[in-house]
Formats: C-alpha cells, sequence, structure tokens
C-alpha cells in the first residue's frame, strides 16, 4: 500500500533526526543492503555478458555534447553527466552501442537527458521513444528542443503506461522494444502497475530493462521481488540505484507479492 506524501514527510523526518547521515554529501537518501543467497532471482548469462560489454564501453565514450545542454540550469554542474562510474547517462549510452537496438522505450521523459543519451549512440536504423505524462515543451528545465524530433528518431507520447487502457493502446509499439528503460515515479508502486501491464503483451523479443533509482527507499521492495533475470548495476551506474532485468514472458511476480500491494 502507498503511503499518503505527508507519512512519508514524516517517516524521512525521523530518519534524519534517528539516523544522522555519517559524513556530509550534497544529495543524500536512506536505502538498506540485503542478502543476495536468499534472492528470487539471479543474472542471466546475457545480463553479465551485456553488463560488461556496457561497462567497457562506457569507459570510452564521452557525453560533452550533451552536458553542454544543460547550461548551468540545475543545481549541480553540467559535467555531471558525463560522471562515470556515479551516473548513468554513460552507461545508458553504451548498452545502445552494445545492444544495437530498433527501438528504445523510455519510461519518464523528464528533462530528456537520459533519451540524449541514448540518441547519441542510436543505430541508423533504430528510434528512441520517450513517454511522459507532461508534454517535453512543458517540462520544467527540459534540455531537450524542437531539432531533437526533426528527424523522427526520436519522438514522445503522452501517455500513463501504468494505466491498462492507455499501455494496451500503445502495446503494438511497446511489443516492438528491444531496450525499456524506466525512470517514472520510482514509488514502487507505478513500477509494479506498469510491469503488470507488460505481463500481458507479447513482446518481439527479449528487451533489456533498465530501472532507476533501485537503491531508493520505495525502490527496495520491488526491485527485490522481481523475479525475472536481474543485475543490480549501481556501482557502473545511477549512484542511488541501476538495474537490468532480462524480460523472459515469465511471471514477474509471485502472485502473493503482487496481492499485497
Amino acid at each position: 500500500m502507498a503511503l499518503p506524501s505527508q507519512l512519508i514527510r514524516v517517516r524521512e523526518a525521523v530518519q534524519r533526526r534517528l539516523f544522522p547521515a555519517p559524513f556530509p554529501a550534497r544529495h543524500a537518501f536512506y536505502s538498506m543492503v540485503f542478502s543476495e543467497d536468499d534472492a528470487v532471482s539471479a543474472p542471466s548469462r546475457r545480463l553479465l555478458d551485456t553488463s560488461v560489454e556496457a561497462i567497457q564501453c562506457a569507459r570510452r565514450l564521452d557525453l560533452g555534447e550533451i552536458a553542454s545542454r544543460l547550461n548551468g540550469r540545475f543545481n549541480y554542474p553540467d559535467s555531471i553527466v558525463n560522471l562515470w562510474p556515479g551516473e548513468h547517462y554513460r552507461l545508458l549510452a553504451a548498452l545502445v552501442r552494445v545492444l544495437c537496438p530498433r527501438l528504445v522505450v523510455e519510461i519518464g521523459t523528464a528533462e530528456g537527458i537520459s533519451a540524449l543519451s541514448f540518441m547519441q549512440q542510436l543505430p541508423s536504423s533504430g528510434q528512441v521513444v520517450t513517454f511522459d505524462v507532461v508534454p517535453w515543451q512543458k517540462y520544467p528545465r527540459s534540455c531537450l528542443n524542437q531539432n531533437d524530433f526533426a528527424t523522427g528518431k526520436l519522438g514522445q507520447i503522452v501517455a500513463d503506461l501504468g494505466d491498462p487502457e492507455q499501455c494496451a493502446r500503445h502495446s503494438s509499439l511497446l511489443c516492438e522494444a528491444d531496450l525499456v528503460f524506466v525512470d517514472a515515479a520510482k514509488d514502487g508502486i507505478l513500477e509494479r502497475k506498469i510491469l503488470g501491464n507488460f505481463s500481458g503483451m507479447n513482446f518481439r523479443g527479449t528487451p533489456i530493462l533498465v530501472f532507476d533509482d533501485i537503491r531508493l527507499w520505495n525502490m527496495l521492495r520491488i526491485w527485490r521481488e522481481i523475479r525475472l533475470p536481474k543485475m543490480d548495476m549501481t556501482s557502473f551506474g545511477h549512484w542511488c540505484g541501476t538495474g537490468f532485468c532480462e524480460w523472459t514472458g515469465e511471471a514477474v511476480f509471485k502472485a502473493e507479492s503482487v496481492e499485497r500491494t
């Protein structure tokens, strides 16, 4: 059950009071660590091989051109886009380089930095389609511009993929995806709905799913309960969590895990 926003704020305030951070940092969240011997899934050979290739590729990439788009609009340095390990943008671009996807689906356009990262290594026959409930032109501090959409290599669809009807409306497109980046609410609720909607689809292949912020408190449970082959890539991705999953068409969650939500 999702906690009301006021209770979440109270919980976070109590955490800060009872468990103060042991050292100062620009940004900090509370999390937990868990044993792996009793985990419900493990990485597949494909995930291991893809991860190693993506790590090697990310070492050589430069996203300086994308970093220049930030132009001081955030409260962190523009160069953070090129920070790796620590940020996930170079890893995302590297995944595209390794997988050579015909279709990348992003769930959560936001400022567009991830979409631009995907675009940098996109093959000539590839396309990035990004979903959000807010049109990119209306998103605060967007780094996108109209020219990014001119060639048709990048497109945005305004829709809520947590809604079964809206997700079904775009199922023919979604089923063609080779790479799916889930960067949505990060509350563990919307992500569960999206995966539930995906479970009724017949994907053309076995896409790789990437989840952002899997180490955040609200994402701990859903990441733990995903039964697909998966791998925690936080050390080579986003400092607050990056996870790779391989879509196999099998049950994503144990039945009782869905019933409890």
